[in-house]
């Protein structure tokens, strides 16, 4: 069995969509979740004082680290990047192909 979960459509009568889908497809039951979708405001409420803590949270970082940080001269180059990657090469494996 599988389980559909739907919102009816406006004008539907009430099983008049559970009768059509059980003739097309007997082994799905359709399950109706509510218009308003009051659960899943909740869920968003839920989450939603975690993204103002996080928000709060990498604010203080920034600001803390705006005050810390220093200017960087990148020195590692293209070459050096060939080099760790013909050092490393060895001991890369390729994944075997699939049989079709």
């Amino acid at each position: 069995m599988h389980l559909l979960h739907s919102t009816r459509r406006p004008g539907d009568k009430p099983g008049k969509s559970k009768q059509r889908l059980s003739q097309w497809y007997p082994n799905v039951i359709q399950v109706h979740l509510p218009v308003h979708a009051s659960w899943l405001n909740q869920v968003e409420i839920y989450f939603s004082s975690y993204v103002g803590a996080v928000e709060q949270k990498l604010m203080a970082f920034q600001i803390y680290y705006e005050q810390s940080a220093k200017p960087f001269e990148w020195k590692f180059t293209r070459s050096d990047l060939d080099q760790l990657l013909a050092k490393l090469k060895p001991y890369y494996k390729r994944p075997a192909k699939e049989a079709a």
